[in-house]
This record gives structure tokens, C-alpha cells and sequence, in this order.
């Protein structure tokens, strides 16, 4: 069947069942084939029953026909009764007994015509179970009980249906408990594997954030290292100067990597190579920022260190809400001058609008 094809949800299904067997216990109290007291008291009692099974069934019920591509849920919050309509119900419960037996004199009252609230009443009790109102339900079904006792006497009334309603309603206390607990079970399991699946994600980013970082760490590396396995140790200057350019790509990338990009790797690896040290770290404050917002944070960046001039360069990302990245030049220390003293560049990096 097609995506977008209507299908018929159980819902539906079991509002038209209700329907069809409030329907059908009217209809055969409608048979009467015995004598009648009151023909209007009787009528009355029918029409009130429909009205209110039928009120129970539909009241706050989306139409049953749905496509495919929804989904197709029982919400207990919305299939609970109004408080005035289980009020209703069970005064349905208190009135209709007695009403029946005003109307139907003492020679008929076991007939079916005359006996059919004890199905019917066992039947609404049952509705306000699955509309999850379990007391009401109980409490009219006791209110059954009672009275179909006290009309037709004990025996009598358990022979003639009031077995039947209680178990009815039982079962469809039973019944409701326990789809209520598969449909928690159900959304503790959707929400484990939605948690699994965000773990599952997580590593696998971090496995090939780890990956790059390897492979950036080897194109890095590689070559110093061979050329040192090579030379036995034996390094020129020039190539001295090249492995602790090396050594300060290799952590910068596991340091900051979310502030490098071309022109940042090549104003660090100046800065390195007139004799500066370097130190990064990225201490939180850029998560979450777009990767426009990212690349003007960059850009500032490698402008300031092209202009910087001092011999050792810190550079931390900040949690600060106004400030992305702090970026502090020191001195040197052979200079004799304070730690305070010797700071000749200070600048901080704002974060960018929008």
C-alpha cells in the first residue's frame, strides 16, 4: 500500500465494536414481547442509554482514518472521560434500573425486554474502563449490582447477565493496564535506542575526527620523522628548525584544531620560524558557532599573528559570552622585566554578530 494510502487505526475499530453493541442491546430491547406499564418511561430509558454509551464512545475522538506515514498512537491523556460526562454515566447507572421496572410490571421484569440494562449498563461500565476512568467504572457497576440485586434478587440477577457485565469490565481493566504498560515499555525502548543511536553517532564522529587528526599528524610528522630515522639524529639546523615547526603543527591540531585553517597553520608556522613558541589551547566557547562565524574568528586571528612581534604567543579560546579567543604575547624573559611588564600584546577576539 502506498505511503499516503488511509488505513483504519484500532482505535477506530473498537469505537465502531462500542457502537455496534450499544446498538445492538437497544435494538433488542426494542423487542417487546411482554406487557408495558409505561411505554414513554421505557422509550426513555433507551434513547437516555444510547445517548449517553454513544456521547462516551466518540467524545474527543480524532477521526480513525489515517495515512500510513503518521504515526498511529493511543494517548492516555486524550482518551480520558471528562469528569461530567463520567458523572453522566453514572447517574445512567443509578436512574435506569428503576426506571425499567417503573415501567415494566411485576410479571415481566425477567423478560429480556425488561432485563437488557444489566448488558447495557455492564457495557457503559466497560467504555468508561477503556476511556480510562477504572473508578467510575467500578463505582457504576457496584450501583448495577446492587440494583439489579434488589429488582430481580440475587440469584436471578447473576443468572441474568450481571455475571457477564462484571467480568466485561474486569477484563477490560485487565486489558487497559496491560496495553498502558507495552505502551511505557514501548517509549522506554524508543527512548534507549534513540540515546544508543546518539552515542553511536558521537563515537563515530569522534573516530574519524580521531582519523583526520591522525592523518594530519602523520603528513605533519612523516617526513621529519623519516629524515631523522635516515640521518641517525643528525639534523641540520635548517631541518632542526623544520622538526619544531613540526612538533608545534602536531599540537596545535590536538589543541585547537577548531581554530586552524590555511591561513592560521601559515601565520603560526611564521611566527615558529623567527623564533617564537606557541601555545594554544582551546578551552570551550566556540561550540555551537556556525562555520561563517568560525572563519571570521580565523581570519582575525592569522591577521594577528602576522602582526605580532613577541617571542612567546598564548592562545585560548574563552567561554567568555563576548570574547572567542584570547590572544597574550609576552616578552622574553632574559628582558628582566615583570610578568606584568613584559605582556606587549593583548587582544581579544570578539565573537562575531548573528
Amino acid at each position: 500500500m502506498a505511503g499516503g494510502a488511509p488505513v483504519i487505526s484500532i482505535r477506530f475499530v473498537v469505537m465502531m465494536l462500542g457502537v455496534a453493541f450499544t446498538g445492538f442491546l437497544v435494538a433488542r430491547a426494542s423487542w417487546i414481547t411482554g406487557p408495558v406499564r409505561e411505554p414513554l418511561l421505557l422509550w426513555t430509558a433507551l434513547i437516555l442509554f444510547l445517548v449517553v454509551a454513544w456521547l462516551c464512545i466518540f467524545w474527543g475522538m480524532t477521526s480513525g482514518l489515517r495515512t500510513r506515514s503518521q504515526e498511529i498512537t493511543v494517548a492516555r491523556g486524550s482518551d480520558r472521560l471528562p469528569m461530567w460526562l463520567c458523572v453522566a454515566a453514572l447517574l445512567v447507572s443509578m436512574v435506569l434500573p428503576p426506571l425499567i421496572s417503573a415501567a415494566i410490571p411485576p410479571e415481566g421484569r425477567t423478560e429480556q425486554y425488561a432485563t437488557w440494562y444489566i448488558g447495557g449498563l455492564g457495557a457503559l461500565m466497560t467504555i468508561l474502563v477503556i476511556r480510562r476512568r477504572p473508578w467510575a467504572a467500578w463505582s457504576g457497576t457496584a450501583v448495577l449490582a446492587g440494583w439489579s440485586m434488589v429488582l430481580l434478587g440475587p440469584i436471578p440477577a447473576l443468572g441474568l447477565g450481571l455475571v457477564g457485565s462484571v467480568v466485561w469490565v474486569t477484563g477490560a481493566h485487565f486489558f487497559t493496564f496491560a496495553l498502558d504498560r507495552a505502551a511505557r515499555d514501548t517509549e522506554r525502548l524508543g527512548e534507549l535506542q534513540r540515546t544508543a543511536s546518539a552515542v553511536q553517532a558521537a563515537q563515530g564522529s569522534q573516530q574519524r575526527e580521531r582519523r583526520i587528526q591522525v592523518q594530519r599528524a602523520l603528513a605533519v610528522a612523516g617526513p621529519v620523522l623519516a629524515r631523522t630515522i635516515a640521518t641517525g639524529g643528525r639534523l641540520s639546523e635548517d631541518e632542526r628548525t623544520d622538526a619544531r615547526i613540526a612538533e608545534g603543527r602536531l599540537r596545535d591540531e590536538l589543541r585547537g584544531p577548531r581554530l586552524l585553517d590555511a591561513d592560521v597553520r601559515e601565520a603560526l608556522d611564521a611566527a615558529r620560524r623567527r623564533g617564537a613558541m606557541v601555545t594554544m589551547f582551546d578551552e570551550g566557547g566556540l561550540d555551537g558557532l556556525a562555520e561563517e562565524q568560525l572563519h571570521v574568528i580565523r581570519a582575525e586571528l592569522a591577521q594577528t599573528l602576522r602582526s605580532a612581534r613577541s617571542e612567546r604567543l598564548y592562545i585560548r579560546t574563552s567561554p567568555d559570552e563576548r570574547v572567542a579567543v584570547t590572544v597574550v604575547g609576552r616578552a622574553s624573559s632574559t628582558l628582566g622585566l615583570s610578568d606584568e611588564d613584559s605582556v606587549d600584546l593583548w587582544r581579544e577576539i570578539e565573537h562575531p554578530a548573528g
